[in-house]
């Protein structure tokens, strides 16, 4: 068997909802769509007019853009108050470092070239050990001391802040939107009780936020631990290792991360496994 063959696919995402689904029904799934967040601006957006700025004055040797859409948003808060063309000129005199493919299509439609790409799965892992790799190449890279704004995307990341203050950089946050539960958390709801009673064969995580919000709201119902036990019995499917370390946080092990962090990727290779992942995945349990 090659698709989901009827089963039952959670997925919890929000902005590309309806694309998801109709990606588990293409691979023979029954899409059950319960969106876990929605992204909220910031309710002041000084830190981004602050890094604009700055980044006019020339005071930012590197700047890392983690995100698309947060790309998009910084732009867009600072041309409230700056000009575009200037921007683009700033940061085409500062090394940009996209995190994956999404900014650095961005950055393409501005005309800057990035310093350099950072290797799949794109976590801050890879853009660390990119950074490293950069250094030792490049004498421009030996950038101790360097001024770094570093865009984030609705949570701030401890590990990266903590990777580049150690290799000496002096790190400016640049927070630009933030996650937020969904304003109707019904579906949501639902769909934990439909987890903690194990109704569903799998579920998609594409984000981790998903996954800290999915808990969040489990544990306001008192069905936190019902749920895990009913993820216990269901195809867990992670995008990617971010999303897999916050499920691991959560005590739930991943049972597969697709070979691209895409979202097609995720959906055909879940498919591809989800038989044979099922039927391991309840043996086990029925044995245990």
């Amino acid at each position: 068997m090659s698709d989901f063959a009827g089963l039952r696919v959670l997925a919890l995402e929000s902005r590309r909802a309806a694309e998801l689904a109709k990606l588990i029904s293409n691979y023979g799934g029954e899409p059950v769509v319960a969106p876990a967040m929605r992204e909220v601006p910031l309710e002041t957006n000084i830190e981004a007019l602050s890094f604009a700025e700055a980044l006019l004055a020339g005071k930012f040797d590197v700047v890392i853009f983690l995100t698309g859409v947060g790309t998009r948003a910084v732009l867009s808060v600072a041309e409230t108050k700056y000009s575009r063309d200037d921007l683009i000129t700033a940061l085409k005199h500062t090394k940009v470092i996209p995190r994956g493919p999404k900014p650095i299509a961005v950055l393409r439609e501005l005309g800057v070239t990035p310093a350099f790409n950072v290797p799949e799965p794109n976590t801050w892992r890879e853009l660390l050990q990119a950074l490293d790799d950069a250094a030792k190449s490049s004498p421009e890279f030996h950038l101790r001391g360097a001024r770094v704004a570093l865009q984030e995307y609705g949570v701030s990341n401890p590990e990266l802040i903590a990777g580049l203050t150690e290799r000496g950089w002096i790190v400016t946050r640049v927070p630009v939107y933030q996650w937020a539960l969904p304003e109707d958390v019904a579906p949501l709801q639902s769909a934990i009780r439909e987890l903690a009673a194990g109704k569903f064969d799998a579920v998609l995580f594409t984000t981790g936020i998903q996954v800290a919000h999915l808990f969040q709201v489990a544990a306001e119902m008192k069905l936190e631990d019902a749920m895990r036990r009913g993820l216990r019995r269901t195809i867990v499917a992670s995008i990617g290792p971010t999303t897999s370390e916050e499920l691991q946080r959560k005590r739930i092990q991943p049972d597969l991360e697709p070979s691209h962090p895409k979202m097609g990727f995720l959906v055909k290779e879940t498919a591809e496994r989800a038989a044979a992942l099922l039927s391991k995945k309840r043996q086990g349990i029925a044995s245990a």
